[in-house]
């Protein structure tokens, strides 16, 4: 006997397409809607910091944002319960994103200061490359993730190391310079060595003496190399996995290490360099 659906179960699936389907007119105008209310919610907050306008429209803007936040509640619970495994939505990259877009203001009851944090709800932009279905953003960001996560026992260790170094750094310019020129104390030394590092150079504290001014140019040069090892491990990974993504043909495999993934028209391994045999 066929189970006759109730209203609940209707209104269920009926607001499951519209959520989170965007092959239909009603699924693409909620996208386009819930979009514009994003970017227009993140404009109230930026203008709620402008001091001129915070005075004269404080409140008018205050609405806004509660009307938005009520609007992205009301969602969120809507997508809880149109889909079978609302758990797996809550603990989601993008659950998370949805929660942490509505908290913020109704925090703001007690934390009046928390408001500003609505900022958060321009992740929900993520959502674009979901909505557009353009399959070369798609592969792209795919590769991008890929080659984040393969890089990030590299990266970890790269970060391990430039702790070290700073506080290492940090320590001899305390001990070099001393109070008299602002490293008052080892966490001050490290703070330098990190500015230095990355190269964003504050001015705050500067070494005087001569071997601290030697010391500094050599920390300036190593930060230069420092930028660039990161950006070498992912720019290398995301190459990887571009080919892994693209190789056209496994006929041709390295006879060195065994490696398969490679183009019909190359020469040479990906990993070893070995010249190819040309099958």
């Amino acid at each position: 006997m066929k189970k006759i659906k109730s209203k609940y179960d209707i209104f269920r699936q009926k607001t499951q397409i519209i959520i989170y389907g965007s092959n239909t007119f009603l699924g693409r105008l909620f996208d386009l809607i819930l979009l514009g209310l994003i970017l227009l919610s993140v404009l109230l907050v930026m203008l709620d910091t402008v001091e001129g306008i915070n005075q004269k429209y404080h409140s008018q803007l205050l609405v806004c944002e509660w009307i938005i936040t009520i609007f992205f509640t009301i969602e969120f619970i809507l997508r809880i319960i149109s889909i079978q495994k609302p758990l797996k939505y809550i603990f989601s990259f993008y659950g998370i994103i949805d929660l942490m877009a509505i908290l913020p203001m109704y925090l703001s009851i007690f934390f009046p200061a928390t408001n500003v944090l609505t900022i958060v709800r321009i992740l929900r932009f993520f959502r674009l490359f979901k909505i557009l279905h353009i399959p070369q953003i798609s592969q792209q960001s795919k590769q991008l993730r890929e080659a984040m996560e393969a890089s990030k026992e590299k990266i970890l260790v790269f970060i391990y190391f430039v702790i070290i170094s700073a506080v290492i750094i940090g320590s001899l310019m305390y001990v070099v310079e001393g109070k008299e020129s602002g490293f008052t104390s080892i966490p001050v030394g490290i703070y330098w060595a990190i500015v230095t590092l990355t190269t964003v150079g504050y001015g705050d504290i500067s070494p005087a003496s001569p071997l601290g001014q030697f010391l500094a140019s050599l920390v300036m040069i190593m930060g230069y190399g420092i930028i660039a090892v990161p950006t070498g491990i992912v720019t290398a990974e995301f190459a990887k996995s571009s080919l892994r993504n693209n190789a056209v043909s496994t006929k041709k495999t390295c006879q060195k290490c065994n490696s398969q993934l490679h183009f019909d028209s190359a020469k040479y391994c990906h990993e070893c360099g070995t010249e190819l045999p040309n099958n």
